[in-house]
């Protein structure tokens, strides 16, 4: 289903065969992730992959939870069918997450998988994968500082739309105005916030949380985000225990055991100063660093608030959070464990993860059909499997596997 690019030959001839009925079809499944209210492909974007050459088969309610109807996928030009005719008959299968063990079980050889698979946090899920012989493509895996490949950076998107949601999170368990009023009752002081992390969410919650009205400080180990936090309407905290942290990607890099204690000791003064924290402090495939302490917690004032947005299984960025509970300490501090914040503005979400993942699935296509080419730098960072062989270099390291040496007969 996905060919092989060839290099090319005197004869220009086009690279791979030509495809078949099946080997064109998208399908787009309801998500089985507990809690998760997105869909893969919104009914707008339909239109977009069938002008590519691409017949859509869509689950019935697959968008419903994101309040987009079967009906308004059939106008589009997509078949409403059954799931099992969805994993059958397609060449590709769009998730937002990762497919269930017992979609697993039905994918085919050959068959491309596209979806936020998170092949570093479970590797042995990319051996799975490898083993039926499917190709796996993980969008959180996608080159972030390519130009070329912003349209398609499903990680930005969402993390905006985090931010965005963190801010009215924590606005709406606050027990106080964030803005500065002035009523005949008297005078409400403004909020104030410190947002740890100055990445996409960080920075859409400094903005979100500077529009509400509060005060916002925010904190990141990378030196270029003191600018971009203050042209959003926020203050730079300035630590002069650690160094700047930049790592690969765009991302800030694991600190030492010793910069993490000098960080921790400053940063603790900070926090308690501050009403409302949001953390937002991710390192791709590891655990979240841990930036807010019960020290730090049991020094914050009753009715505070913590909106911890690297919350998984993983972890988080706060020492007593858990995914997507709510919790209120001894001393009066909630905190909230909101890891999958995109999803609860799964409308909004999902338009955006559709867009990002059209223009992938384009990019893939060679005369209407995915052809897979691992000398091109977007596919050879998304691509984890091909043709039986974990290739992807940072998760075939993990699973303690070389990326020659296949698991399967190639398709």
């Amino acid at each position: 289903m996905a060919d092989r690019a060839e290099p090319s030959a005197a004869s220009e001839e086009p690279e791979g065969s030509p495809a078949t009925g099946d080997e064109q079809s998208v399908a787009v499944v309801r998500e089985a992730g507990e809690g998760e209210r997105r869909v893969a492909l919104v009914p707008e974007d339909v239109a977009k992959l069938r002008s590519a050459g691409l017949a859509i088969l869509v689950e019935r309610d697959a968008g419903r939870r994101a309040w987009f109807l079967d009906d308004a996928y059939a106008q589009a030009g997509a078949a409403v069918v059954d799931r099992e005719r969805c994993l059958a008959e397609s060449a590709i299968v769009l998730f937002v997450g990762r497919p269930s063990d017992a979609d697993v079980g039905k994918l085919k050889a050959g068959q491309v998988v596209v979806g936020l698979l998170a092949p570093l946090v479970d590797p042995a899920f990319a051996t799975r994968l490898a083993e039926r012989g499917v190709t796996a493509v993980s969008l959180d895996s996608l080159p972030r500082t390519l130009s070329r490949a912003q349209s398609m950076d499903v990680l930005s998107s969402q993390a905006n739309i985090a931010g965005y949601k963190a801010a009215l999170v924590a606005a709406s368990a606050y027990g106080r105005y964030f803005p500065l009023l002035m009523t005949a009752a008297g005078t409400a002081r403004p909020a104030e916030v410190l947002v740890l992390g100055a990445g996409v969410a960080g920075l859409q919650a400094i903005a979100t949380t500077h529009r509400l009205g509060a005060i916002v400080r925010g904190y990141d180990v990378r030196p270029e985000a003191k600018e971009q936090v203050e042209s959003l309407g926020g203050r730079f905290i300035e630590l002069k225990s650690v160094g700047e942290a930049v790592g690969e990607g765009g991302y800030a890099r694991a600190l030492t055991a010793d910069e993490t204690k000098a960080q921790q000791d400053e940063l603790n003064g900070h926090i308690a100063q501050h009403n409302v924290v949001i953390t937002t402090a991710q390192v791709p495939g590891r655990r979240p660093p841990l930036l807010v302490t019960a020290d730090a917690i049991a020094a914050m004032r009753a009715g505070s608030v913590i909106v911890d947005m690297a919350a998984s299984s993983l972890g988080g960025n706060v020492e007593a959070s858990r995914p997507e509970e709510t919790i209120v300490t001894d001393n009066g501090v909630t905190i909230i464990g909101a890891g999958n914040l995109a999803s609860t503005m799964a409308t909004g979400a999902s338009t955006a993860y559709s867009h990002n993942v059209c223009a992938l699935v384009t990019h893939f296509l060679k005369e209407g059909r995915v052809t897979i080419d691992l000398t091109d730098e977007i596919q050879a960072g998304v691509v984890i499997t091909f043709e039986g062989t974990v290739v992807n270099p940072a998760t075939a390291e993990l699973v303690g596997s070389s990326a020659s040496a296949p698991l399967v007969n190639g398709a």
